[in-house]
């Protein structure tokens, strides 16, 4: 089947593009307008040049006062047409700053709000040039492209109708060289394009394996695996090297085509004017009188003029069509509904906490079920610990608790109200998470536990330091609950790092308290520590604690067995001994282990 060919611009993104400045009207109107006052001065120079040379400086005589008035009539074009400029060129790069600064406002809050289903499917470096340099590329769009590609069709318009009214035949003499310019025009804005929609995506696959790498490097030194990381980057960086080498190798054709269609047509003015001037027709028909001596430098003039935006509206066009390649990639993202549905408006002030979960099937994909019809209840201030084998979807189960994933059969109740009738961050604040693989921002301790929140003071963080055990070590770190956390935590180990999102979760103080794997990388003495503390703050309080080992959990008041998606077992402690089944296993397991170490 053949390919359809893409239209040489898309005419409905470029006017979505133009919506963009929307909130901006009076900016955007004002810079159009400048534009059409620009390129009628633009003009003024060459014509006052011509009539000047052929009235006022002859073989006869020399009207100085006429040449002093018409001097400063062009001194005064010129500092008008300066101050307009700096103005046109200002507004147009504030419009299209205040433009990227919108869209980059808007795609951050669209990524925020997406469903973790989207960042499991996407890699980051891809959404980090989404935000980025997709956006920068919207607003060449405006202050490079648009605004500007408006100003030279203008100029273009005026500077042919200023060159037909002195003289139509020297104009089509100088012209003759377009149909030829406008094809080279033609050549080099499809293979620019080309060139273009490849560079940008070269330049996201970049950005996502730098990520993706960068983010991984300690897997990367533990298994030596540094060489081939690196000739698998000079593969993709020699790809995109070559895709911006394809656009470069036809600028470097294309603008001294335009240098010889220049020279081409000064040559046919210059022939024509002086064919008109031999053979006596000293333009008695214009309505300026001319008579002749001041076209050719005046034609001159207008010709540059005439070909300085011709030389760059090619380039500009390709600016907007890179935009629109960008911008297209943007609103792709947004036009994708990522986001969690929050049209509950339930929103109590404290929630009880008691959970239930009915009939309870969730997919990541549509069809491959990791929960399969999961029912249990959980009073307020019970705890729950979930056991299984890995990928049995106990972390799954977690997950679709705060409705960070949608559950696609069933229904998840707290306080016997459906979780999709909440408000989400209502929902979600009631709630606090523990989980195995910790994240630390960089900032200082005390930042990272309350996340800023200014509502929790240093009093409330040192206190649930102290419960959690974490006081001690956050004091001998330089400068305390002050000291500044490296990207990740990276300067912390993995207990430490545990130890702080421990008392993250706990300074909240949620109804609602989850624990997945939260003393899985905290040594023993440590665990103990914690231990404690855990005992002492589920009381009241709903808790769900996901552990492998098994002494942990032993004094939960249920205990609920995944496997294989499935809950096969619920129970207390004693009461899935008694069973002897899965649960009886997984606990002889672990007891033979620890009786062998």
């Amino acid at each position: 089947m053949k390919e359809e060919k893409k239209p040489f611009l898309d005419y409905n993104l470029l006017q979505r593009i133009i919506r963009l400045a929307n909130p901006y009207k009076l900016v955007f109107y004002s810079s159009i307008l400048m534009s059409v006052v620009l390129a009628v001065l633009s003009i003024g120079r060459p014509l006052i040049i011509i009539y000047t040379t052929d009235h006022y400086i002859t073989d006869k005589f020399f009207d100085f006062e006429k040449l002093k008035l018409a001097t400063i009539w062009m001194l005064a074009i010129l500092i008008v047409e300066s101050v307009l400029r700096y103005f046109f060129n200002y507004i147009t790069a504030w419009l299209g700053q205040s433009i990227v600064k919108d869209m980059r406002v808007r795609v951050y809050s669209h990524l925020i709000h997406s469903r973790l289903k989207y960042f499991d499917t996407n890699p980051i470096g891809t959404s980090t040039t989404r935000t980025i340099t997709d956006i920068e590329a919207i607003n060449d769009t405006f202050s490079e492209g648009l605004i500007s590609i408006v100003a030279d069709l203008l100029t273009i318009v005026t500077v042919v109708s200023a060159m037909l009214f002195v003289n139509w035949k020297v104009a089509l003499a100088s012209l003759t060289v377009l149909p030829l310019l406008l094809w080279f025009t033609r050549w080099f804005q499809e293979g620019v394009k080309k060139s273009f929609q490849e560079e940008r995506t070269q330049i996201a696959r970049l950005n996502a394996f730098l990520q993706e790498r960068i983010t991984g490097m300690r897997i990367i030194q533990i298994f030596a695996m540094e060489e081939k990381e690196k000739k698998k980057f000079e593969e993709i960086n020699t790809q995109l090297r070559d895709a911006n080498i394809r656009g470069i190798w036809y600028y470097s054709l294309f603008f001294p085509a335009v240098e010889v269609c220049l020279a081409i047509a000064i040559g046919c003015m210059v022939w024509m004017a002086s064919q008109q001037i031999l053979n006596g027709a000293a333009f008695n028909q214009n309505p300026l009188d001319i008579k002749g001596v001041g076209i050719i430098s005046g034609f001159l003039l207008l010709i540059n003029m005439l070909f300085r935006p011709l030389r760059f509206i090619a380039d500009k066009v390709n600016v907007i069509q890179r935009g629109i390649i960008a911008a297209e990639r943007v609103f792709k993202l947004l036009d994708k509904d990522e986001t969690i549905p929050n049209k509950g408006n339930y929103a109590p002030e404290h929630i009880k906490g008691k959970l239930a979960f009915e009939n309870v099937s969730f997919a990541y994909t549509d069809s491959d079920y990791v929960l399969k019809n999961i029912s249990f209840e959980l009073k307020e201030g019970e705890t729950l610990a979930i056991v299984g084998a890995t990928g049995s979807g106990k972390t799954s189960t977690i997950s679709i608790l705060g409705r960070f994933y949608d559950i696609q059969k069933g229904a998840i109740k707290v306080d016997d109200v459906d979780i999709r009738d909440y408000e989400l961050s209502a929902l979600r604040s009631k709630m606090s998470v523990v989980l195995q693989d910790v994240f630390l921002f960089a900032g200082s301790v005390f930042e990272n536990i309350t996340l800023r929140n200014e509502n929790i003071s240093r009093e409330e963080v040192i206190h649930a330091a102290k419960l959690v055990g974490a006081h001690d070590f956050i004091m001998r770190l330089p400068d305390g609950y002050d000291y500044m956390v490296m990207e990740r935590g990276a300067t912390l180990s993995m207990g430490q790092r545990q130890l702080i999102s421990f008392v993250r979760a706990l300074v909240f103080n949620p109804s609602i308290l989850i624990l997945d794997e939260a003393t899985s990388s905290i040594d023993s003495e440590s665990e103990a520590l914690i231990q404690n503390a855990i005992e002492t703050l589920v009381k009241g309080r709903t808790s769900i604690v996901i552990a492998h080992r098994l002494s942990t959990i032993r004094h939960a008041h249920k205990i609920m067995v995944l496997d294989k998606s499935e809950l096969k077992e619920f129970g207390t402690h004693e009461e899935l001994l008694a069973m002897n089944g899965y649960y009886k296993k997984l606990y002889d397991m672990q007891f033979m282990k620890k009786m062998v170490a």
